[in-house]
């Protein structure tokens, strides 16, 4: 009997607990533009709609408040309490460049609204907020002087690099899946550190019958671990930017993580193109390249340079420096435009600018890209800004590129149904959600 009470109590205490959960308020900020297309003409007004959402329904009574700054160096600031149609934003800028709005909501105690807000770290949820923005001429934005050596200088990279015999250590790990074969890799580079990562390759794959993709990681010293997803279509490659050794336990990271703090943003190192670590970082790029040509399994032509954030910067150097590879996949590029901060131009989360660093920037690596690739800008990111990454959408030298555009988006959060297109060289398609 009691057991049967004990069971009638718990099943009353979920069945309260997801009322409870049902009924809780799941705040968000959704901004929209008066144009389904964000880009706008000099001195043109822009007009943003921010909208207090619960549940996705709009509410009134929030109180908004919102920042204005952009590339022209103009900071405006404002707020208002929303009705369910929002509240409006209109603001101008007179040169090429962007325009953000960042907004955040309070409620009627004064405190700020909560919500799901990404990120990442465990805890997806604070204050809510909208981070986006709009922009004015983009394909006229500039860049600082390209190094006159620039090439030059790779070629000497490259011949060091060659000077180490491509030589590899495969170790087959356990998988789940028994079509796909999982290895640690480690491979002797040029520089400090190997390469290293896990490499997938499915069980029964003949001599030069797969295409042959390269995942780069983004920032961090994180424990690297076999992948769970396994392609049983591709050679994928799956490599970390610090050459760390794999099968670790904990204490190795945690010192590696002390070892390797503050990389790449050591003013001293970043000085000396050979000393920043961009440099060892760009070698074990060519070098991983050069391994996955080498397997037998590789077809010959089908090579993809892939990654996010810090893994965008090195997808983008693989393109530049290889051109073996046929296509690219980049989101929010890491460390495009160093010198944009010197014209004027919002910052990113990036190291300080000098010239040494200019060998390593992307916009500049753009232009010697031949393969496809499309990236992903988003108008709240400003880890990498979405003026940066147009940039270098704007100096790949051919046709076959795109880029998709994102409103309301930053470098860890999504906004529900963004307003968003994709630009190609031909035309410029909205794909997004209308207001």
């Amino acid at each position: 009997m009691e057991d049967i009470m004990s069971r009638k109590a718990l099943c009353l205490l979920s069945c309260l607990l997801l009322a409870l959960t049902a009924g809780a308020a799941e705040y968000s900020i959704r901004g929209t533009t008066d144009k389904d297309v964000a880009i706008y003409k000099p001195g043109e007004k822009m007009v943003f709609t921010l909208r207090v959402l619960d549940n996705g329904s709009p509410v009134a009574g929030k109180t908004v408040k919102w920042t204005r700054t952009g590339d022209d160096g103009k900071t405006e600031k404002g707020e208002g309490v929303v009705d369910e149609k929002g509240l409006t934003v209109t603001t101008s800028t007179d040169k090429p460049g962007f325009v953000r709005i960042l907004a955040h909501a309070f409620g009627e105690d004064g405190k700020n609204l909560q919500g799901f807000v990404g990120g990442w770290g465990d805890n997806k949820n604070g204050n809510i907020f909208f981070d986006g923005g709009a922009c004015v001429d983009p394909e006229k934005l500039i860049t600082v002087e390209e190094p006159k050596d620039f090439d030059e200088f790779w070629k000497a990279t490259k011949a060091k690099l060659a000077e180490v015999p491509l030589k590899a250590e495969q170790k087959e790990v356990p998988s789940k899946n028994p079509k796909v074969k999982i290895y640690e890799v480690k491979i002797d580079c040029a520089g400090p550190r190997p390469v290293t990562g896990y490499l997938t390759v499915p069980a029964d794959a003949k001599e030069k019958s797969l295409l042959g993709i390269l995942q780069f990681h983004g920032y961090g010293v994180r424990k690297h671990t076999p992948p769970g997803g396994l392609n049983d279509k591709a050679i994928v490659f799956d490599v970390n930017a610090h050459g760390m050794e794999l099968g670790k336990d904990d204490e190795y990271f945690k010192q590696l993580q002390k070892d390797l703090q503050n990389y790449c943003f050591k003013k001293d190192e970043n000085t000396d193109r050979e000393k920043t670590y961009y440099y060892g970082m760009a070698m074990r790029v060519m070098r991983a390249l050069e391994y996955v040509k080498s397997l037998p399994e590789w077809n010959g032509k089908d090579l993809q340079s892939n990654g996010g954030s810090q893994g965008g910067l090195q997808g983008l150097w693989g393109a530049a420096l290889d051109k073996d590879v046929s296509s690219s996949s980049i989101w929010s590029p890491w460390c495009c435009d160093f010198g944009g901060i010197t014209l004027g131009r919002l910052r990113g989360w990036r190291p300080d600018y000098n010239e040494a660093l200019n060998y390593f920037d992307p916009v500049f690596h753009a232009k010697r890209i031949n393969s496809k690739v499309h990236l992903i800008a988003n108008y709240g990111d400003y880890t990498c800004p979405p003026s940066s990454v147009w940039i270098v959408y704007n100096n790949i030298p051919h046709e076959n590129k795109s880029m998709e555009v994102k409103q309301g988006c930053t470098h860890g959060y999504e906004m529900k149904k963004c307003m968003r297109y994709v630009i190609t060289p031909k035309e410029i398609k909205d794909v997004g959600e209308k207001k």
